[in-house]
């Protein structure tokens, strides 16, 4: 039987678990995550029976592998509450209302047909870190499981408390006309009643689910989806569109003018909306994002601080719970709202409704909020490829050669490095806020490098110039897959 267990130990990722269905884990391989899984919620929460909610997404193999998943935890011991075909959100909300131990999403999100996953957490609100990710892969791959007698039941229509929950505090005034984009993914069945619950006028675009995703991956940044996006939006005189991916944490959005708006730059404006109401509150946004945070403003005038942390849903969404943020940004399209907003977690119609109130309290198009943060010239993230061996030792070398320059007060494009930040890979600053960054992917064999300068696009471009003759240098980089 051992023969026959097939799980690929490079699927558990940084924070959550993905592999390709049947070329890299099979049934078994999955029956054994959910034992390494039972094992360890046993072990943190101290229960012989720890309550476990599992959800899963639509995909046309997604319900043979939770039954797989269950299999393994009743097997330790764990009593499943099976709240069916949810969102990611809907499963973290579930963990709060029903007061539940751990839970467990089978979803690959946005990835392509093909991928599948688990996104698991213990502690509510949060999902695996990687300390919890590493024990999970030892306890998974020596099968050190331990036994017990668990069970499962059905939460039947937990989506109407989930659609509730979100609907019933959140009305708005003005009638919004949003186009609401699924990609024909799992929040075709959630973000369309919701957003029309609210009070906003909808415009559906591929809500029908389809698991063999016809047009296009449910992924906000991607070029197809969004490009639908716009054409719906110009088409029907639109306020607003919004892009939701798989499994509805994350969301795109489109102005009025059918312009896609970066995730980082509407953090910004919905954290401005907040700022007056809620004073002195913390803002956390990983180091891709603008700089415009740490001179804001508004922000300032009403003593909201902004903390710069690492890329990853998980690492954001950690640093809003031991923060106590009230907010959260990631570039990617995550946002995180903490109490009175929400629980702390990603979801991405809670960030949709979170533009709504701001368009509703603002008299303003979303084409004109935009407008008045002050401009500046972002590139793309681009990636080169850098063996997963190597990248660490490549971003060590690089923070070296940044750091001599800064003593040495060379510098680039006539600035001098003012700042360097380390708490993902490095990101430095110059006088002017323009800044550079290079990182190591958490999730594949590549870096990460983003520059943005307030000043001019030309120097942006500098910056990328001197961050890609240092890579060179290394001898260690490919190719990107994108380049400025």
């Amino acid at each position: 039987m051992n023969q026959s267990i097939k799980i690929d130990p490079f699927g558990f990722r940084e924070y959550d678990a993905r592999w390709v269905f049947q070329k890299d884990i099979n049934e078994l391989g999955i029956t054994n995550l959910g034992k390494g899984l039972g094992t360890q919620v046993k072990k943190h929460t101290k229960k012989e029976n720890p309550r476990i909610i599992v959800g899963h997404d639509y995909r046309s193999y997604s319900e043979k592998i939770k039954t797989a998943l269950k299999k393994g935890l009743v097997s330790t011991g764990c009593f499943i509450e099976d709240v069916g075909l949810s969102l990611s959100p809907m499963v973290y909300y579930a963990q709060f209302n029903l007061n539940a131990d751990a839970v467990a999403m089978v979803t690959a999100s946005h990835n392509e047909n093909g991928w599948t996953g688990v996104k698991m957490g213990i502690k509510k609100g949060l999902t695996h870190a990687p300390e919890e990710m590493e024990e999970l892969k030892e306890i998974t791959l020596n099968q050190n499981f331990v036994n017990g007698i668990g069970k499962e039941k059905k939460i039947e229509n937990f989506n109407k408390i989930y659609k509730e929950n979100l609907i019933s505090k959140n009305k708005i005034k003005k009638k919004i006309k949003a186009v609401v984009a699924c990609g024909n993914g799992t929040a075709g069945i959630f973000a369309p009643d919701i957003l029309r619950g609210i009070g906003c006028d909808v415009i559906e675009l591929d809500c029908n689910l389809d698991w063999t995703f016809p047009k296009y991956n449910p992924n906000p940044e991607d070029l197809e989806m969004l490009h639908e996006i716009v054409k719906s939006v110009k088409n029907n005189n639109a306020d607003i569109g919004f892009g939701f991916d798989g499994d509805g944490d994350r969301v795109g959005v489109i102005d009025d003018k059918g312009n896609e708006i970066f995730s980082d730059k509407i953090g910004l404006l919905i954290a401005r909306n907040l700022a007056s109401k809620h004073r002195a509150s913390k803002f956390i946004v990983d180091v891709k994002s603008t700089g415009l945070f740490s001179s804001d403003k508004i922000l300032k005038e009403n003593k909201c601080e902004t903390i710069f942390w690492k890329t990853g849903h998980s690492h954001i969404k950690r640093k809003v719970h031991n923060e106590k943020a009230l907010a959260g940004f990631e570039k990617s399209g995550h946002f995180f709202f903490n109490q009175p907003l929400g629980y702390g977690y990603d979801d991405g119609i809670n960030s949709a409704i979170q533009i709504c109130h701001l368009l509703d309290a603002q008299n303003k198009k979303m084409s004109e909020l935009y407008k008045e943060l002050p401009k500046t010239f972002q590139s793309p993230t681009m990636a080169p490829y850098c063996d997963d061996k190597e990248k660490y030792k490549v971003v060590n070398e690089i923070l070296e050669e940044i750091r001599k320059l800064k003593d040495k007060k060379i510098k680039i494009d006539n600035q001098e490095i003012k700042e360097i930040l380390t708490v993902n890979g490095v990101r430095f600053s110059f006088e002017d806020g323009s800044w550079g960054l290079v990182r190591a992917s958490s999730n594949k064999p590549s870096l990460v490098v983003v520059t943005e300068s307030p000043s001019s696009n030309e120097r942006k471009i500098k910056i990328f110039e001197f961050i890609d003759s240092l890579l060179q240098q290394t001898k260690k980089i490919g190719e990107y897959d994108q380049k400025i």
